[in-house]
């Protein structure tokens, strides 16, 4: 049985606050048009740039936001909210447009991911669930892009799911760490459902019921010779790797291949040199080596530097909940209403004022060299503007690229970003600056609300 469209399965997935603000713009007849900007405020630490993602999500979601009967009957028994709303709310859809980046576009602080444009109820209600489900793939590609750079090359594998925020973190994660790079997942869903490669080798559980080890790496080789990985930590990784030897000969005989061994545990870089002897020594050359257990682009970077010889790796809870920055100070702010500008000056979150577009340069040698946010209408003359419209009257502008082809867009991009702004440790601020038309009208706004609201000259 076919599932309902997204928006109508997740029209309450909001904060009771949207709703009761929009409820209150209902009485007082108040739904002109609003902008709403989605951006991030801050660096994490060692973090100079983002991966945006989660762009297609948020498409699906307004084109099909739709309240059912079954979400106004409960809206109803709570008691909050009186009929006339209601039976607004019972025939609202989204209307209005979305300007956003590619997904897959390198983009920096207080930057505009995407803007949403409508009458402000629904600009409002949307709110909650733009935000969870940008950022959660945004902080993900961003922490895994991190990962695919430390690798320098070699495959990487989602291995992440029993260690994610539930289970649709988990496809959130094997999508968005496929779009910066990695081979694939293990995670079985997420191949159905976005076209991932899958990717599995064995449990500790599996080498420990059989009666012995050896036997266990035969069962596996014979039903799956063409994919076959044998876990060879269980008991010692020098004789589990002894006798992986043997059943790759075995396999050779059969005229099959081993495909690799996986190390789980202990000195990797270490057990891996001395693993890639024992294999090259039965001339086992081709048999790779692949590495789990605790990586992310810090581990992997320290290996790799202690002469690890691994060919490729497996990464899960680390990079899953990207745990050494596991949230971003993402925001999503009215910028304008009914025509005008508005900002809010709380200490320390400012926001930037208006529609809003960001243009990019670049140097002689084609590489990225700073951006400038500018008014929606300015023309910045050899600069190339970055956000694109990809919603009109609530229906989306023609297909999203496919996520093999954002995959390739990331690449392309990524390869433009200066390696000081790459770096793991330490790296260098891009450099961002308004335009000349939105640093006059932020500063324009700023001084009007400070006569408005505080009765300053």
């Amino acid at each position: 049985m076919p599932q309902a469209p997204l928006g109508e399965r997740l029209a309450l997935l909001t904060d009771l606050y949207q709703l009761t603000m929009a409820a209150c713009y209902f009485d007082q007849g108040m739904n002109e048009e609003a902008t709403f900007s989605l951006f991030i405020r801050k660096y994490p630490k060692n973090r100079s740039y983002f991966v945006a993602a989660g762009l297609a999500e948020v498409l699906e979601y307004l084109s099909t936001l739709h309240f059912s009967e079954d979400d106004l009957a409960y809206l109803e028994s709570t008691g909050l909210f009186r009929t006339p709303f209601l039976d607004f709310l019972k025939t609202l859809r989204f209307s209005g447009e979305v300007h956003a980046l590619p997904e897959g576009s390198i983009f920096f602080k207080d930057e505009p991911i995407l803007e949403v444009s409508a009458p402000v109820i629904e600009a409002q209600l949307v709110e909650t669930f733009i935000i969870n489900a940008v950022n959660i793939q945004t902080l993900i590609a961003s922490k895994a892009a991190r990962v695919v750079q430390a690798a320098r090359g070699r495959p990487l594998v989602d291995f992440s799911l029993r260690r994610t925020q539930g289970s649709d973190a988990g496809l959130k994660v094997a999508r968005a760490s496929y779009l910066v790079g990695f081979a694939g997942t293990s995670n079985v869903l997420a191949g159905k459902v976005y076209g991932i490669p899958i990717f599995g080798t064995m449990a500790h559980s599996y080498i420990t019921s059989f009666p012995d080890e050896i036997e266990a790496f035969r069962v596996f080789s014979k039903n799956f010779p063409g994919i076959a990985t044998l876990l060879i930590d269980t008991y010692d990784n020098i004789v589990g790797a002894r006798k992986a030897a043997r059943v790759a000969k075995e396999m050779e005989g059969r005229g099959e291949r081993l495909r690799s061994v996986r190390l789980d545990s202990g000195d990797i870089a270490a057990i891996s040199r001395e693993v890639r002897h024992i294999l090259d020594q039965e001339g086992l050359n081709y048999v790779g080596i692949l590495a789990s257990g605790g990586f992310d682009e810090d581990k992997i970077t320290e290996v790799l530097a202690q002469g690890g010889l691994i060919d490729s790796f497996a990464v899960g809870t680390k990079m899953g909940v990207a745990a050494d920055a596991p949230y971003f100070d993402i925001a999503y702010k009215m910028v304008k209403y009914a025509g005008h500008p508005v900002m809010k000056l709380s200490t320390g979150k400012v926001t930037l004022v208006d529609k809003k577009q960001i243009w990019r340069n670049f140097d002689d040698a084609g590489l990225m060299n700073g951006d400038i946010i500018s008014l929606r209408e300015e023309t910045l003359s050899g600069a190339t503007p970055l956000l694109t419209q990809v919603m009109q009257n609530g229906t989306p502008l023609g297909p999203l690229p496919t996520l093999r082809e954002s995959r390739e867009y990331f690449r392309r991009q990524f390869a433009l970003l200066p390696e000081a702004y790459k770096a793991l440790k330490d790296p260098g601020l891009y450099p961002v600056r308004l335009s000349r038309g939105l640093a006059e009208q932020e500063a324009r706004v700023e001084k009007e609300l400070y006569q408005r609201e505080m009765g300053e000259a």
